[in-house]
């Protein structure tokens, strides 16, 4: 996303995103030219709204916004996949989001496209070994393992970094497109998947991102670096709570 916010510069408006935009084809999964818009009601079929008519909603002088129209121009197969199969499971809601959305909301705000092929990292990843993966490995982390965030809330909250900042991961392999991989991950998404299909990943624990991870004691700290726990895959939770699960 780096590259797409030094072109922004200090420019942040609609008409410089939708330059960008314009330029780079971008398009919804139904073939739609995506164009950012002044922000209108509140709609509870939102993302209906987009795959059918490609308009993003934006206020581009907020951060959260700015960070998803940025996401769209870094990863456009990976968020038109995303809008449209929420746009595929609203129908079928019946008054309550289901798992999978929440699974595509979780990715979208909070979620990193890790590219990795190295077995042992993955599973110290998804058994939150975190000492034993970025201290203990890390050498072979700094080899074999970068990370592409695509979440726009957690881009929003890296501007004030912290270790408790955490994503929901997608590991696909080292030496992949990590767009095109992230998307076709999510087109074989089967209608059962869960937000626990997702690995959680302390972001901030990777080498050098926050002063202190020089140190081995940084990952001690189990506020941040927590250990396993198993949880029940209970029914949709609230906002917060979702918010809370991305930050675990």
């Amino acid at each position: 996303m780096r590259p797409w916010l030094q072109r922004l510069g200090a420019d942040r408006t609609l008409e410089r995103l939708n330059a960008f935009a314009e330029e780079s084809r971008l398009r919804t999964a139904s073939g739609r030219a995506v164009r950012f818009i002044p922000p209108g009601a509140a709609d509870a079929h939102y993302e209906i709204g987009v795959f059918e008519s490609g308009r993003v909603q934006t206020r581009a002088e907020n951060l959260h916004d700015l960070f998803n129209a940025l996401a769209w121009l870094a990863f456009p197969k990976t968020k038109a996949q995303i809008n449209a199969l929420h746009a595929a499971e609203i129908p079928q809601e019946r008054g309550r989001r289901g798992r999978k959305r929440d699974l595509l909301t979780l990715l979208d705000e909070g979620g990193a496209i890790v590219l990795c092929s190295d077995s042992d990292l993955i599973d110290l990843a998804r058994t939150f070994q975190w000492k034993a993966l970025f201290w203990e490995r890390r050498a072979q982390l700094l080899r074999s393992m970068r990370i592409r965030v695509l979440g726009h809330a957690t881009l929003e909250q890296a501007l004030k970094p912290w270790p408790g900042i955490a994503c929901k991961a997608l590991f696909v392999p080292a030496d992949a497109d990590p767009d095109t991989a992230a998307a076709a991950w999510l087109a074989a998404l089967p209608e059962h998947a869960t937000p626990r299909t997702l690995a959680s990943l302390p972001v901030f624990g990777f080498p050098g991102w926050l002063p202190g991870s020089e140190r081995a004691g940084f990952y001690d700290d189990a506020r941040y670096f927590r250990p396993f726990r198993e949880k029940p895959d209970t029914a949709s939770p609230g906002p917060r709570a979702r918010l809370l699960d991305a930050a675990r």
